[in-house]
This record gives structure tokens, sequence and C-alpha cells, in this order.
């Protein structure tokens, strides 16, 4: 049987397509916003708030400017979602749940070296455990703070990073881990933890899956939320690393005719897709695609492979968070501008919430820009400062092509 043998160009755009960020957007409303997290799988968490949370730049670059007591409401209320971790720290779906449960079930369970120390700080800090355990079952969800005015002074976890002797926290990130605790609600910006028999609802799934299930079930949620895409690329997506038995569970898939082999240009690697999304593989080569300029979050689900999106895009993109002022390329928070199939720039921007003000200091073009996107790049700006709440926004550097439809 022959494989089919596809462009570069399609696969960025059946990626776009199954990320929502073409035309096509889903409503900004919880409905909506769901169907966006259960196309992608997850919502990546990170503390970093210089212009917005990222989840909820991920968000609104599918659904545009959207309330955010929407996303509240569904991870709050509704209890469609939960905080676990995914590739990282994310929103995570509760319909999920099972393929999370069985790194709560394991977690700490090996013969490795970190596991043994952990189980040996857990063992020797019993009181800990038990005491949140009790102040939460009694006294309802809690912060840390709260807890921690009461706790007792066991022996200090020893580390060299930011955990070095903060036990409670310690202590509470363990029983998150292992699934006894979760995230039941957040006040400005703090945890509020809670039992998770308490938070999950009843119809959450609770299957035991095994290692085996788990991977035949992720790899087809990363394939489809990547939309085309070869091994390594599952393996680094949605709950990236955990994926054991992968190219058995692949062929398994292939043969069960759950997913199909293709060839992309030149690319000797095998590629795959998901059958379900034959039918939009076949609609985008026929030429339906609307592609749209928009802003992503630098932690975006459609970036966060950073080797995937220079080899589909010829797109370098790195974080300089950590990177010296003087020493940055580009900035200190940058937002790549994605223009229907390709991107084109990168914007250099903090929200200044005092003055409701969107500070863009530095807008960049890469070199291969069209000079007629100045105005479609303004929009995107525009739209992110009306999402945020933005009064005023304010330019520095533009580039020369863009000037005249940027700062007018």
């Amino acid at each position: 049987m022959s494989v089919r043998t596809i462009t570069p160009e399609t696969v960025r755009r059946v990626a776009i397509r199954r990320q929502h960020l073409a035309a096509d957007r889903q409503p900004p409303t919880p409905a909506g916003i769901l169907n966006v997290a259960r196309d992608l799988g997850c919502l990546q968490l990170d503390p970093i708030s210089a212009v917005s949370r990222s989840h909820t730049l991920v968000v609104f670059s599918r659904v545009g400017a959207y309330d955010l007591k929407a996303l509240d409401h569904l991870q709050w209320q509704e209890r469609a979602l939960f905080e676990y971790w995914a590739h990282v720290a994310s929103i995570v779906l509760t319909e999920d749940f099972p393929i999370y449960d069985i790194r709560m079930r394991n977690y700490c369970r090996g013969e490795d070296g970190w596991s043994q120390r952990v189980r040996e700080w857990v063992a020797l800090n019993q009181q800990l455990h038990d005491f949140i355990l009790s102040e939460i079952r009694e006294k309802g969800a809690l912060m840390s703070r709260d807890i921690e005015k009461d706790a007792h002074d066991p022996d200090t976890w020893v580390s060299s990073g930011w955990t070095s002797g903060r036990n409670v926290s310690r202590m509470l990130d363990y029983l998150w881990s292992s699934g006894v605790i979760m995230v039941a609600g957040r006040k400005g910006g703090q945890k509020v933890w809670d039992l998770t028999e308490r938070f999950l609802p009843d119809w959450t799934p609770r299957a035991e899956l095994t290692e085996r299930e788990v991977t035949r079930q992720a790899a087809q949620r990363a394939l489809r939320a990547l939309g085309v895409a070869a091994a390594p690329h599952i393996r680094n997506h949605f709950i990236r690393g955990r994926y054991p038995d992968l190219p058995a569970v692949l062929d398994d898939l292939e043969r069960e005719g759950a997913i199909s082999r293709v060839k992309v240009g030149g690319d000797k690697r095998v590629w795959y897709i998901h059958n379900a999304d034959l039918p939009l593989l076949d609609a985008v080569e026929a030429g339906d695609f609307n592609g749209r300029t928009v802003l992503l979050s630098p932690f975006d689900n459609l970036i966060c492979d950073r080797a995937r999106t220079e080899l589909l895009w010829n797109f370098y993109y790195r974080m300089e968070i950590y990177v010296p002022a003087d020493k940055r390329e580009y900035g200190y928070y940058v937002l790549p501008i994605l223009h229907g199939d390709r991107f084109i720039g990168r914007v250099d921007s903090n929200y200044d919430k005092k003055s409701q003000t969107l500070q863009v200091h530095n807008v960049y073009a890469e070199a291969d820009a069209p000079l007629d996107a100045g105005r479609a790049v303004r929009g995107a700006i525009e739209e992110l400062g009306t999402f945020l709440g933005a009064k005023a926004i304010t330019y520095g550097n533009v580039p020369d092509g863009w000037r005249a439809a940027i700062k007018t």
C-alpha cells in the first residue's frame, strides 16, 4: 500500500486548524473554551504574567477576547478541568483523569535515588503529612499559609532550589503529585487545596489504566493535537516523555486502522495522521485554509516543541527571561506573530495594570515577513489590548516596512 506524500505547508495548516488558530474560531464561552482545551489536551501553567498568565493567552489566541470568569467557571464550578502535570504543570481535562491517575498511583514508587529520597523524607515527616490532611479534612479547602501558621517543625527538606526548608509547600506538592489533594481554587494567585475526593465531580472516569493503555490513549490525543507528527513529536507533546512502548503502540494503532502513515516532503522519518483527521487533510490540500494574524504565548501548544517549530516553520524561538537584559536579542516576554501559516515576527511587550497600558517595546519582523502585514499585526496587538482591558497601547521600535500601518 502506497504512503501518501504531503508538503510541510500542509502539515502546518493542518496543525493550525486542529489547534483552532485559523479563522474559524470557537466562541468565547465556557463551551467554546472547553472545546479548545479538549483539542489541545492541556493548557500550560506558568507564573509569569508580564502580559497575562500563559494559559489565559493560549485561550485568547483561539477564541479572541473573553471573560476570564468563563475559564474559572469551567475549572472551579463545573470542575471539567483541574490542575496537574501534563508535559509540565498544566490545566487538564477531568474526562482524561485516568491518563493522569497512573502517575499519581506510581509517584515516587521507583527505585531511583530521587524516589527513595522522597519516600524517606515523607516517612521522616509523617507527622506533617498527617497534620496537613487532617487540617484540610476538618476545615475544608485551605491555602498553604493557613496550614503553615499551625504546622509543626519537622525535618527540613534539603535541596539547592526554592524548596529548601519549605516543608509545608514540599509536602503539599507531594500530596498533589500523589493525587491525594488538588488545587480547588485560587486567591490572588495563591493555590487553595482540598481533598481530591471532594474536588472531583462524581462523573470523573475512574478506570485504572496500564502504562500501555495510557500510551495508547495519550498518543492519540497528542497526534490529534499536532495534526500530523512523527514519533518524536508525539513523545514531546501532551504528557511529554511518558510514552512507554510508543513504537509498538503506534504499530498497533496503524494495524487497527486508527492512524495512517504519511510522508512529509523529503523527510525520511515516518509521520502519522489520525484517521479521524483524514477529511481535514483532504480539505486543506484542496485549499480549505483561511488563516489569521494572532499573537501567541511563549508557551503556546503550537510551539512548545521548539525543534518541531524550527523544522516546520523555520522559526527559532527561545525564552530570554533568564538572560541578562543587556544580552537579550528580543526581550523579556516576547509573543510570536502567527500570520496565516507562517511566523512573521515577534512582539516584545508587557501590560501595566496600574495605568491599564499595553506597552509594546519592540515589534520585530522576520527577514521574509510580508511588507503588507503591518495592518494585520496592529490588529492582532489591538485585539490583545481589548482582551487585557487596556485603555492605551504605546509603541516603541517598529520595523520600517510596518511603521506606517502600526504607528498611525
